[in-house]
């Protein structure tokens, strides 16, 4: 039984400190990238809206991979890329045609869910990434959460203070076994 104790112990233990490092990363990596977490290279963007469902459901979260100007101009047909449509707005649709204006590349995009294609094509310019095919449903509601400012100082807190508190815990537990009056208090209760 105290075999069992020690290795669900050790278990809680690992699961506390990985959880810390993880949010301690993406908290890093989204603040240090200016919003956008990042892992391995590549962007973690969450879906929005419902414009490319079924591909995409609202609230997952998107791998893609950003481009350079050489491969913003040799995107083809079926691709689904992260272009900036305004300042301030990123859309994620599909390219349903590919047109060559001179030295410009023109991408006509339309969102799998939507009726229509999109109103202006998107110069190659203004595309960002390329979708890598790799999808999380739902988990980008815990992503937006994570960057805002209350997010962050509890995914950073919380975790940290569990682990001090199960650190805490173990460590009276362990000069409970060790100290001869404890011990010697716990066994005379006993027999009394």
């Amino acid at each position: 039984m105290k075999k069992a104790l020690k290795i669900i112990s050790n278990i809680i233990t690992a699961v506390l400190f990985i959880n810390l490092i993880l949010m301690a990363i993406l908290v890093v990596s989204s603040k240090a990238s200016g919003g956008e977490p990042q892992a391995f290279g590549y962007q973690l963007k969450t879906v929005l809206s419902g414009s490319m469902e079924p591909a995409f459901q609202t609230g997952s979260v998107i791998a893609v991979k950003p481009l350079s100007s050489e491969e913003r101009k040799s995107l083809k047909k079926n691709d689904v890329i992260t272009f900036q449509a305004s300042e301030e707005k990123l859309i994620t649709h599909r390219v349903i045609g590919v047109s060559n204006s001179g030295d410009h590349v023109m991408y006509e995009t339309k969102g799998d869910n939507n009726k229509t294609a999109d109103m202006e094509p998107v110069l190659s310019e203004n595309v960002r990434a390329v979708y890598t095919g790799f999808t999380i449903p739902y988990v980008g509601y815990f992503i937006d959460f994570a960057q805002s400012k209350e997010g962050s100082a509890i995914l950073l807190i919380g975790p940290g203070l569990l682990l001090l508190g199960y650190a805490a815990f173990s460590i009276f537990q362990a000069i409970r076994e060790i100290d001869p009056k404890s011990n010697k208090n716990d066994s005379e209760e006993k027999t009394a």
